[in-house]
């Protein structure tokens, strides 16, 4: 547990673990009830992918941001290709970020995503081939998320270990520097 954080402490940020939990609920929950219940593939393809968009720019450009200091976006550069861009907090911000907040944030994208699959699996035994073009859909964009914020966590630590090693050298080259002066 960590020591700057009261004990039983509940999540930091409510709301915005609310609402990166109520679109990719609402996405599954359309997709299972509307295809028991509803014989519209129209009706359920708008509502289903437009719910997965907008958990995918939610979890993109809010939740990221706010539950795990992370965010990510992807850019073609003048030569046409295509570069990652990835934002962090400070590291002395991310160290106090809610442990809760960025549990529930990293195990809701990797849930949904199995989530989607299974629900592909049901479809291709089935022989449902018009509802794997949704699962497909609402996958890639819940993937796309997976691996741009993955991308983003791991570009933060690699700048974590830069700023720690560029501080240790120049510590040791300042105390060196202070030693040899003395002299």
């Amino acid at each position: 547990m960590d020591p700057n954080q009261p004990p039983g402490e509940n999540y930091a940020n409510p709301r915005t673990c609310f609402f990166h939990v109520i679109f990719k609920a609402a996405a599954l929950a359309f997709y299972i009830l509307s295809a028991l219940f509803i014989n519209n593939f129209v009706i359920l393809f708008v509502v289903t992918v437009l719910l997965a968009a907008l958990d995918f720019w939610v979890v993109k450009n809010v939740s990221g941001r706010i539950l795990v200091g992370l965010r990510w976006w992807n850019e073609i550069n003048d030569l046409g290709e295509s570069v990652w861009k990835f934002e962090s907090l400070d590291q002395e911000s991310l160290a106090r970020l809610n442990k809760k907040d960025s549990w529930l944030f990293w195990w809701t994208l990797y849930i949904t995503a199995v989530a989607w699959i299974i629900l592909g699996i049901f479809s291709l035994i089935r022989f449902q081939a018009d509802y794997c073009l949704i699962i497909g859909v609402c996958l890639t964009l819940s993937v796309a998320n997976i691996i741009g914020f993955t991308k983003c966590r791991k570009d933060a630590k690699k700048q974590l270990q830069q700023f720690a090693s560029q501080t240790i050298a120049n510590q040791f080259s300042s105390t060196l520097q202070s030693a040899f002066s003395v002299v």
